[in-house]
């Protein structure tokens, strides 16, 4: 297994344009492991699956296929053979993707394939749980955070970005509920490892969070 920056936190902290940046900076693979759990949930919505019942989620998981495929520095995600690109980024994905994390099955069957990914080469890891749970031993570890109001500024942002219709209130209320959820799971609930750079960026923008990444990343390796 190569080097691997694990970098965790809450929806709308910038783990996602952060890890990226890092990843580029470094020449590393990035590898967005939501996006895992996000594949999951676009099948259990696009079937009508019951994302809270735990007997159609095992079904789920053992009918399903979910492969990744490193592609212009990247992990690809695919379903059954489906590149699922930018479908898995609605907010109902989302939300959805963020309940279904907390059954041990749905965890059980991705925790492998995202280990799986380190043996790809150096990677930057991100996720929820990715410097506690998926990668205990990463040489590094950060957790992004920022203020509620300032998450949902940049989620707002970004899918205006994307022109996504969308309202400031719609929002707020899935980010608390996710928020809720992450925190509130049982199984490897949303925090930072004990060994991890804790970082508050509400007050940042991406350079600066990456740049205090690579000091931290260069420094390790004097």
């Amino acid at each position: 297994m190569g080097i691997v920056i694990a970098i965790d936190g809450p929806a709308g902290s910038g783990k996602s344009t952060v890890s990226k940046a890092v990843a580029a900076k470094l020449k590393y693979l990035y590898l967005d492991t939501g996006a895992l759990y996000r594949a999951l949930a676009y099948k259990a919505l696009k079937n009508e699956i019951d994302v809270n019942n735990p007997d159609d989620l095992s079904k789920l998981c053992s009918t399903t296929r979910v492969t990744l495929k490193n592609l212009n520095a990247e992990m690809s995600v695919f379903v059954d053979g489906e590149d699922v690109g930018d479908k898995i980024r609605k907010e109902e994905v989302g939300l959805a993707a963020s309940t279904i994390s907390a059954f041990p099955v749905v965890r059980e069957k991705l925790l492998s394939l995202q280990r799986e990914a380190g043996t790809y080469g150096d990677i930057v890891a991100e996720g929820r749980d990715m410097g506690s749970v998926v990668f205990p031993d990463a040489e590094f570890k950060f957790f992004l955070d920022a203020n509620r109001e300032e998450r949902i500024r940049r989620r707002h942002e970004e899918l205006v970005q994307k022109k996504v219709p969308v309202e400031w209130d719609a929002i707020s209320r899935d980010l608390q509920a996710r928020d809720d959820q992450d925190s509130q799971r049982k199984i490897a609930p949303l925090t930072a490892a004990p060994d991890a750079m804790i970082i508050d960026s509400t007050s940042m923008n991406v350079s600066q969070v990456v740049e205090i990444i690579l000091k931290r990343v260069s420094g390790g390796h004097d």
